[in-house]
């Protein structure tokens, strides 16, 4: 049975959860379709982002026998040295398959690889990569990006579920459903990074604060531009300027956002129906909740309390 050789390659600062999620999906005896091994320019002594030291790893050239190799994410986010850079565009060349987990997106957007492609990378660190890389472009929204000879993926789990859609690619939905079982993950996730990021509010001031309170007890009340205005005792045209400035968005818009985070926790943390939520937090429909919910997270209502209720439960 010919082998789909993966090399992942470990530079000084590698984060080992990130090498580890290549190592559990391509380096099990239980998936025989694929060896693997771990290439470093410091194979004898490898610091990693967590204080201790890998040894006992394969020299660089190894990525030159590779049908892919995976770029583990590294705490320090400076440029590849110049000799990994080159090899990794030489091996890319002969058609091997590059792909980075996390803020390996650095280092192989470092490359020019990605240049003109659309990549991702944890959303922390999408500004400062799309900033550095003004040619690629980032979507921080993505769990993952595949574009066959290259694909990156988010933060943390986000590489785990790139590598098993990389099996689901090489070898069938079968196998990758045991892979994922194997791992006791789900082998398809729905969404993208959008759920995970938490936008705090800015502290209210001025007529934003005037009516804040009111907003966050009435949410299945009417709340027109020109009924916050009157709380605020200002014109509607006037408070609307305002509000905007302070805030960053306008009235309704905030309003909008207020609805949609009551929703949210309704979902986490209650067994109300969907109508029921729609009509607490001011959405109206439940047909209205799933649009505004699926926008903002690009989950469904189900969706989401399948995922968070199930964490807030346990």
């Amino acid at each position: 049975m010919l082998t789909h050789r993966v090399v992942a390659l470990a530079l000084p600062s590698v984060v080992p959860f990130d090498l580890a999620i290549a190592a559990q999906v391509f380096g099990s005896p239980a998936e025989p379709e694929y060896t693997f091994e771990i290439a470093s320019p410091a194979p004898d002594s490898l610091p990693t982002s967590q204080g201790y030291a890998l040894s006992g790893l394969s020299p660089l050239r190894a990525l030159c026998e590779a049908d892919t190799v995976v770029i583990p994410g590294c705490a320090s986010l400076e440029a590849p040295p110049d000799a990994v850079r080159e090899l990794l565009c030489e091996v890319a060349g002969r058609g091997t398959r590059l792909v980075s987990i996390c803020t390996g997106a650095f280092i192989l957007a470092a490359t020019g690889l990605l240049d003109g492609l659309t990549a991702t990378t944890h959303w922390q660190d999408a500004t400062e990569l799309q900033a550095r890389f003004p040619r690629v472009v980032v979507d921080p929204n993505a769990l993952y990006i595949d574009h066959g000879h290259v694909a990156t993926s988010a933060g943390m789990a986000a590489g785990i579920d790139l590598c098993i859609h990389l099996v689901r690619t090489d070898l069938g939905q079968t196998v990758a459903a045991g892979v994922a079982r194997r791992m006791v993950v789900p082998p398809h996730r729905s969404g993208g990074q959008a759920q995970y990021i938490d936008h705090p509010e800015p502290a209210p001031r001025g007529v934003a604060h005037s009516v804040i309170d009111h907003v966050q007890r009435h949410l299945d009340s009417p709340l027109t531009n020109a009924e916050l205005a009157r709380l605020a005792g200002i014109s509607s045209r006037h408070f609307s300027r305002c509000f905007t400035a302070e805030v960053g968005s306008t009235p309704l818009q905030w309003v909008t956002a207020q609805r949609v985070a009551e929703a949210r926790r309704l979902l986490e943390t209650t067994g109300l129906g969907i109508d029921a939520i729609a009509a607490r937090t001011g959405l109206g429909t439940a047909t209205n909740l799933r649009r505004r919910l699926k926008d903002a997270v690009g989950l469904s209502p189900s969706e989401y309390r399948r995922t968070y209720r199930g964490d807030v439960g346990r």
